[in-house]
């Protein structure tokens, strides 16, 4: 079984109605859709926002639904200068900007665990690094007229530091502070660490995948749900979808 998660309705919504036979669970206040999806086994769920949520909704997909990878897609905020909007971020690690428990550990650290960082799957991440470059290449004709509406112009893929916290990063100065602190961080958003602390412990593979819809700055909340709509949802889905057809998976 594979988990898809995902913060915001529009995030899945694509993936949610290309299910096969889907049955909806209601748990702690979730609405889990399982079903096949091009010929897998799928839980899909909407985490809600933040990392308490993405946590709890993470340990609900492995517990309840036997979850053997999870996957978190959506959109984030682009840090680094070369993450643009449009842009499709493959998270190699994923850290909590807003963690301090100094002075009893480094600032980051997740107490007891002996890191900041966590790595994500390398297999999973890989396949799914190649699903972007080649969606993209796709769906380039098909979301032409969003992509120029919204300035997108010939998006591309990257790899690397994702960084999650609880607030909307949504200044120039704020961008400024985390730019300065984490230097390699490519983009900024609100539940993939937390996601990875769980997978850590729960030794599960897992890869978060994320659109840029802005640049965690004063214009972040301009076109919002309309990127979401016509760009991260779809892309989302065409990545996932193109990542299945390449039989990388290792699930049925």
């Amino acid at each position: 079984m594979l988990a898809l998660m995902a913060a915001l309705p529009e995030e899945l919504g694509s993936l949610r109605a290309a299910l096969d036979a889907p049955a909806v669970h209601h748990h702690a206040g979730r609405e889990f859709t399982t079903g096949r999806l091009d010929g897998y086994e799928v839980v899909l769920v909407l985490a809600r926002i933040g990392k308490v949520a993405a946590a709890i909704t993470a340990t609900l997909a492995v517990e309840r639904f036997g979850a053997q990878a999870v996957i978190f897609t959506g959109v984030a905020g682009g840090l680094h200068r070369e993450a643009r909007v449009g842009d499709i971020v493959v998270a190699r690690e994923l850290l909590q900007h807003d963690l301090d428990a100094s002075p009893l550990f480094p600032r980051h650290e997740v107490p007891l665990t002996g890191r900041a960082r966590f790595a994500t799957d390398a297999v999973l991440s890989d396949a799914l690094a190649l699903a972007a470059q080649e969606a993209l290449a796709i769906e380039s004709q098909a979301l032409a007229a969003s992509w120029a509406t919204l300035g997108i112009v010939a998006p591309r893929v990257h790899e690397g530091l994702v960084v999650s916290g609880d607030r909307f990063v949504a200044t120039a100065l704020e961008s400024e502070a985390l730019r300065h602190e984490l230097p390699d961080a490519l983009a900024v958003e609100m539940e993939g660490a937390a996601l990875a602390q769980v997978c850590h412990d729960c030794d599960l593979p897992f890869a978060v995948l994320r659109s840029i819809s802005d640049r965690a700055d004063e214009q972040a909340h301009v076109d919002f749900g309309r990127f979401l709509r016509e760009v991260a949802g779809p892309m989302s889905a065409a990545v996932v979808r193109r990542w299945l057809f390449s039989g990388a998976v290792g699930l049925r």
